[in-house]
């Protein structure tokens, strides 16, 4: 009942290729808990390799929650992943277990945690369509002057979340998002460190597994199903350079070279992204036993 009073919650954050799925498993099957994943792109069905979905087998019967809830050919918001991940939270701690966060979308965090108030504005798909005729620099220049806090946390380099902030705002007038008075969790913060050539060698190596276990199959079925090309270009790093090979823009070796540069430079844009928020939060740790004493100390209290 402790768990279910006192609003905690374990987060686990660290940069793309880290090992953030198998540390959230670790640390369910030791401390009885269950996972909800934050991450934008695994909300969506047929969408596996990309997005570097956790296996059934890699699961090791631990319930994972909010994968494959959405159909990529329609907009899964943000308002509506607050939502569904406020009842599996609640229904977690009526199991009496603990919720566990693993995700590399930092505003599905902030959602959770912060209990942010989304703003309900429907497209506006005539602005959209003006802003997309835009560069992300200049989206990201208007955010600066029009909501210098949003700017702070978005992430500057992707163009949906940039048109869909400016949207927000134009529509309503108002910055967004607005905070609630307090948060809605008691927090622990548990960051895989890593350093630089060590995740740089991880990343390479997902990546050519990925390539090599049908991430190329994979984005051609998402076409065949009448997944749009601006809705993989829209979707990510490994979706719009695997589309442009497809396309034939590039060829492979070019697509593996400037893909696993990409994967790299989101990878540092992570971590200035947690040096910011939730910034001293975060504990870093280097190994398993370091998580395991932190959270036997936050779950006794």
């Amino acid at each position: 009942m402790g768990i279910k009073r006192n609003r905690k919650i374990i987060i686990v954050v660290g940069p793309t290729a880290s090992g953030k799925s198998d540390l959230a498993v670790e640390i369910a099957k030791d401390f009885n808990g269950e996972i909800i994943s934050a991450d934008s792109r695994q909300v969506y069905k047929n969408m596996d390799l990309g997005t570097g979905k956790i296996t059934k087998k890699e699961m090791r019967e631990i319930p994972h929650h909010l994968l494959d809830i959405a159909s990529p050919k329609r907009r899964f918001t943000v308002a509506q992943f607050k939502k569904r991940a406020f009842l599996k939270i609640k229904q977690i701690y009526k199991r009496n277990k603990i919720p566990i966060i693993c995700g590399g979308t930092g505003f599905y965090i902030q959602a959770i945690i912060k209990n942010l108030e989304i703003p309900k504005v429907k497209p506006d798909l005539k602005l959209r369509k003006k802003l997309e005729k835009e560069t992300t620099e200049s989206l990201f220049k208007k955010l600066r002057t029009l909501d210098p806090k949003r700017a702070k946390t978005i992430d500057s380099h992707n163009k949906r979340r940039l048109i869909r902030a400016l949207e927000i705002i134009i529509k309503t007038g108002k910055p967004v998002p607005r905070l609630k008075k307090k948060q809605a969790f008691n927090p622990l913060y548990i960051g895989i460190k890593k350093d630089s050539q060590e995740l740089k060698n991880l990343i390479k190596k997902r990546l050519i597994k990925r390539i090599r276990g049908g991430l190329i199959a994979e984005v051609k079925n998402l076409r065949k199903i009448g997944v749009s090309w601006k809705r993989l270009d829209d979707f990510g790093l490994e979706y719009r350079y695997v589309s442009r090979y497809l396309k034939g823009e590039i060829n492979k070796q070019e697509m593996v070279e400037e893909l696993e540069k990409e994967i790299i430079k989101y990878a540092k844009r992570q971590m200035t992204w947690l040096k910011k928020y939730p910034g001293k939060k975060v504990h870093w740790i280097k190994n398993y036993n370091q998580a395991k004493k932190l959270i036997k100390n936050f779950l006794s209290f």
